[in-house]
């Protein structure tokens, strides 16, 4: 159960890793709700990886008006209380009708983000499932199962884990098997259910026939890509840049033309738009070669030979990046020059 690129990414990752019997059994989908696939639907059918790919139109709580009051909560702890129960269970209700495939069939289920709305369907209708990771080491800057629940908290994971009053997520709903991690120890407070599965153990047993194949559903248009790494051949201090979602468009140009400010004196500037990201970086930074937006990242470690003299980012997990001799997160000590210290500080509130 996919939310984005690189969740799919991850899934090739895990199904290569199965023995080549026990590969192409699986039922991949996709979530519309946070990314537009476009025709990555046909790329991965075409892999021969999984049985089938299916698209969930899963949708957001304001989708529902009816949602509105429970959210808005009521008066005094059990005032709240009683609303969120009255949300978690009608949420998984209204939720009901748009999931594309009967869960109950199926021996083992993974999960991206649980958070939305698919782990409230599957904790009220009792279905066990694996989570995982929402993205590299998330949880050690966002822990959000704590910051959204900060304030009585174990009794909120009570609610959800013990009881499935409410639903709590990454590893706190009733039905949720286990979470999978990449790091433990880079976590803050880590819940029981995780288990450590990191991510630079699948990737190092890959094939060259097993990165093709990850290639070939991804790349949509290889022989453009090829030309893009071309243009920096013969560059020896080549500059990556990579963006997110930050703040507001207006805000976001700026925070991106100052890193570029501050990285060009360095060597050549290219830039790598996070899928995400909905600033039209193609007519504002149109000098800067780029990378196509819809490519994860990780697609760079499977061409021999490229090299950055540095990657940079700003809540992106960039450590360890095999095509990096360096990489840079400014964090949120550069983001505090931006925007409310509160916005993007959420497990110093904790």
């Amino acid at each position: 159960m996919c939310h984005t690129y690189y969740h799919v990414y991850i899934t090739f990752l895990k199904e290569l890793k199965l023995p080549k019997e026990q590969q192409g059994r699986a039922t991949l989908v996709l979530s519309s709700m946070s990314n537009d696939f476009e025709d990555l639907k046909s790329r991965v059918e075409a892999s021969g990886l999984f049985r089938e790919v299916l698209e969930f139109d899963e949708k957001r709580e304001d989708f529902f008006p009816e949602l509105a009051r429970w959210r808005k909560g009521g008066g005094g702890f059990l005032g709240n209380l009683y609303c969120r129960i009255r949300f978690t269970r009608r949420y998984a209700q209204l939720e009901a009708p748009y999931v594309p495939v009967d869960f109950r069939e199926y021996e083992d289920i993974y999960v991206y983000c649980d958070s939305d709305p698919i782990g409230y369907y599957l904790n009220q209708n009792k279905i066990y499932y694996h989570a995982v990771e929402d993205g590299l080491n998330c949880l050690k800057n966002f822990d959000a199962a704590r910051y959204d629940n900060r304030g009585h908290f174990k009794l909120k994971a009570f609610l959800s884990r013990k009881l499935n009053l409410i639903f709590v997520q990454n590893g706190y709903g009733k039905y949720c098997l286990d979470m999978e991690v990449n790091d433990i120890s880079a976590i803050h407070y880590p819940c029981p259910q995780y288990i450590e599965a990191p991510r630079k153990e699948l990737v190092d047993r890959l094939t060259r026939e097993d990165k093709e194949r990850i290639l070939k559903a991804f790349i949509r248009d290889m022989e453009g890509l090829k030309e893009q790494l071309e243009q920096g051949a013969g560059e020896e201090n080549k500059i990556l840049i990579l963006t997110d979602p930050l703040c507001t468009l207006d805000v976001r140009e700026r925070i991106f033309r100052d890193i570029i400010r501050m990285y060009e004196p360095e060597g050549k500037i290219f830039l790598k738009p996070h899928p995400r990201d909905e600033l039209d970086y193609r007519s504002k930074f149109g000098e800067y070669p780029q990378f196509d937006a819809k490519i994860p990242m990780e697609m760079l470690q499977f061409f021999p030979g490229v090299r950055f003299r540095k990657v940079v980012g700003v809540f992106t997990e960039i450590k360890d990046l095999p095509f990096a001799e360096e990489t840079v997160c400014l964090g949120a000590d550069f983001m505090d020059a931006y925007e409310d210290p509160l916005i993007h500080r959420q497990n110093e509130q904790i």
